[in-house]
């Protein structure tokens, strides 16, 4: 993913989620996928799917079970 590819993932998120801290970035070595922080903080994988000259995304967010203690 280029970095306009990236700037459109990142807008349709903060739109989404209506969430301006919202940030995709490249991630080392890898070109098929990009990091999703909210500020500082890791939430996701947002990972491509160009199979068969369709372009498709797929977010990845894990959520351990100590995140939902209060």
């Amino acid at each position: 993913m280029d970095k306009t590819e990236l700037l459109k993932l990142q807008n349709y998120l903060r739109r989404l989620f209506n969430n301006s801290n919202i940030k995709v970035v490249a991630r080392p070595k890898k070109t098929d996928s990009a990091e999703v922080m909210i500020g500082d903080e890791f939430v996701g994988i947002i990972s491509l799917d160009d199979e068969d000259g369709d372009r498709s995304y797929a977010f990845n967010m894990s959520i351990l079970d100590v995140d939902l203690e209060d």
